[in-house]
Formats: structure tokens, C-alpha cells, sequence
């Protein structure tokens, strides 16, 4: 079988996560014997610099065409003043794609849970799935900008949220069996027709699923209080973009966690949650965790080569486990030797895959064997 990987490697730390990531997956291909073609695309601010346009016609029809898009990041100080932004390629992407489901899971290793800025108690065992809207809301709604005026209309229809909340309401029926929706029912009527679908939903088509709903203000308090109650979260588009890059921070740092934007049709969008860090782009300094993350997730719900997911997760498991970390978790690993570690990690991964055939749990002294 052969899958084709449309890359944006985009901007700062971008080019050098991706490297890692793509060098990650090829080597699961090698292991599960399937083949893997990448096509490496301008994108965002580099796209800008050489083409004038943060997404161009060609790089979204290969994106269209591919099985699967990995974007490494987009977007830099250097275009903050400039006509077309990065980001306007991101959400054109985004919008082309249909991919309207954002899942960024967040979860805390063991080993990590003193890295935390929360004491260690109340971050163990935290495993949280935030759904996130993605092509609606405020980041597509109609706006207006004068000279001292500006304008931002955040516009939802009953189809948007229910499309969304019914991937969200099916991941926590896989998972622990609650659904957390986050809105602004007492401010905003958007948020009020947010909350009076989902509840509609919960009622009629998922009355096994524990429903809460939560403004956003209580969420990002008790998301620092109380973390590990939290099963599965779904909110609207900018509330999502706030709360998940909070919840990273459970995990001691928004370098580990990577993200799935998905619809109805391939292919998907898969990327880390944090931005492309320009004060340390090109010093090899980046954490290419959540890149490798996001790879994992691209081989399971992307390609639907779900060993692969496995043993690359497993072999970030191997990399927590023998504290070979990047300086933001206190390590010492520059990225491309955090690439060339993982490597090795994932051999070791799938050495132990394979002599013990498991599919749960890991033992770093198992794959040592």
C-alpha cells in the first residue's frame, strides 16, 4: 500500500519539526511495510515570501489530493504588518479541506507530571480529548475594519454544531462516557443555540453519555483546579483555540501534544498545537514531540494504520521514560537529536510489538529485551 503525505513545513520551527516527524513515519512504514510518498510545499509566510500568497492553487490541490496533510507551522513577526497574513493561509486551508472536527488530546506521562506548572497530585492521570469547531465562528464570520472602528461576527448554524458535537458525543463513548460542552449561554445567542443543540443531541441520540455544559470562564478556571475530571470537551472555534493551548500546559509543555483536523471526506490536517516559536527558530532547539505526535495521530485516524500509531506513541512512551527530553522539558537533546533518539526508540518499539504482540501498556525494560 502506498500513501502519498502532502508536508507543509511553513515557518520558524516548522522545517525542523517536520524533518523530524516524516523521518518518524518513514521508519514506521519501513517497519509495517507500507510505502510512504511525501511532497515537501510552500506554505504560510514562506509561501508568501516566494509566491506573494500564503496558500497558492498548487499547494492546495496537492493537499486536496493527498491521503493525508502534515503542516509543521505557520506565521512570524516578520509578516504581522504584511497584506496576507500566514494564518489567512491556515484557515483558507482549512475551509478547503472541510475538515471541521479538531481533536487535540491531552494527556500527562508519569514522568512528566512534576514538569507541570500545577503540583504533580492534581495533573496525574489527567487524559482529556478537546473537540474544537474549526471553520466556523468568529475566525470565518463576516468583518469590517475602519479607521477607528471593527467589526467581528461570530455566526453558528444548528448543522455546524451538530456535525462537531457528534464526533465529540462518539469519542466519549469510546472513552470514559462524559461530554463537557463549553459555551457562553448567558452572554452570547450563538453560544445559546450551541448549547440547545447539544442538548438535543444528548437527549435523543446519546443518552448514555454523562452531558454537562460549562461556561468558558468557569472551564479555563476549573481546567486548572480540577483537570482529571474532564473526559471529553467540545466548544466552539475560538474557545477551543484558548482553552487547548492552556490544557497543554498540564502536560509541562505545548512542544508534546499534536492535533487532528478532520471532516467528512480525506484528507485530514494533522499538526502540533503550538505556533513556530521565531526566537528559536533555526537553532535546533525545538521539542519535535508534538510533531511526532501528530504524526501518530496521522497514521491511526489519517491512514487508518493504527500498529504504526501504536508503536510510535510507544516510543515517545521510550523517550519520557529514559528522560531523553528537549531543554524545555530540563533535557539536553537538541531537536535533530531528539529525531535521531526517537529513531532508535522506534525500533525498539517494534521489537517489543512484535515479540509480544501487545497492545497495551509499554515496558521500556520489555523493549530493551
Amino acid at each position: 500500500m502506498t500513501y502519498t503525505i502532502a508536508l507543509l513545513p511553513g515557518d520558524g520551527i516548522g522545517p525542523e519539526i517536520t524533518a523530524v516527524a516524516e523521518a518518524a513515519m518513514a521508519r514506521i512504514a519501513q517497519h509495517f511495510k507500507f510505502d510512504l510518498e511525501f511532497e515537501s510545499l510552500a506554505f504560510g509566510g514562506a509561501s508568501i515570501d516566494r509566491y506573494g500568497e500564503p496558500l497558492t492553487q498548487l499547494t492546495l490541490k496537492a493537499c486536496q489530493g493527498a491521503d493525508a496533510v502534515f503542516l509543521g507551522a505557520v506565521g512570524g513577526p516578520q509578516w504581522d504588518n504584511a497584506p496576507k497574513r500566514p494564518e489567512a493561509g491556515l484557515l483558507a486551508l482549512r475551509a478547503a479541506l472541510g475538515v471541521y472536527a479538531n481533536l487535540r488530546p491531552v494527556s500527562v506521562h508519569e514522568k512528566l507530571s512534576h514538569k507541570s506548572p500545577l503540583r504533580a497530585e492534581l495533573v496525574s492521570g489527567v487524559d482529556i480529548m478537546i473537540v474544537r469547531e474549526l471553520t466556523g465562528g468568529l475566525y470565518f464570520g463576516k468583518r469590517e475594519v475602519g479607521e477607528d472602528y471593527a467589526s467581528d461576527t461570530c455566526t453558528y448554524t444548528r448543522k455546524e454544531v451538530e456535525r462537531v458535537a457528534r464526533v465529540a458525543f462518539d469519542l466519549a463513548r469510546q472513552r470514559r462516557g462524559k461530554l463537557t460542552s463549553v459555551d457562553k449561554a448567558n452572554v452570547l445567542d450563538s453560544s445559546r443555540l450551541w448549547r440547545k443543540v447539544v442538548s438535543e443531541m444528548g437527549a435523543r441520540d446519546y443518552p448514555d453519555v454523562a452531558l454537562d455544559h460549562m461556561y468558558i470562564d468557569a472551564a479555563a478556571m476549573h481546567l486548572l483546579r480540577r483537570p482529571s475530571d474532564f473526559d471529553v470537551v467540545v466548544t466552539e472555534n475560538m474557545f477551543g483555540d484558548i482553552l487547548s493551548d492552556e490544557a497543554s500546559m498540564l502536560a509541562g509543555s505545548i512542544g508534546l501534544l499534536g492535533s487532528s483536523s478532520l471532516g467528512d471526506h480525506k484528507p485530514g490536517l494533522f499538526e502540533p498545537i503550538h505556533g513556530s516559536a521565531p526566537d528559536i527558530a533555526g537553532q535546533d532547539l525545538a521539542n519535535p514531540l508534538g510533531a511526532v505526535e501528530s504524526a501518530a495521530q496521522l497514521l491511526g485516524l489519517g491512514l487508518g494504520e493504527h500498529d504504526g500509531a501504536h508503536v510510535l506513541r510507544r516510543a515517545v512512551d521510550r523517550m519520557h521514560a529514559c528522560e531523553d527530553w528537549t531543554k524545555d522539558l530540563g533535557g539536553s537533546l537538541s531537536c535533530s537529536e531528539a529525531g535521531r533518539i526517537m529513531l532508535e526508540h522506534i525500533d525498539a518499539a517494534f521489537r517489543a510489538f512484535e515479540i509480544e504482540g501487545y497492545r497495551r501498556g509499554f515496558s521500556p525494560e520489555v523493549a530493551e529485551a
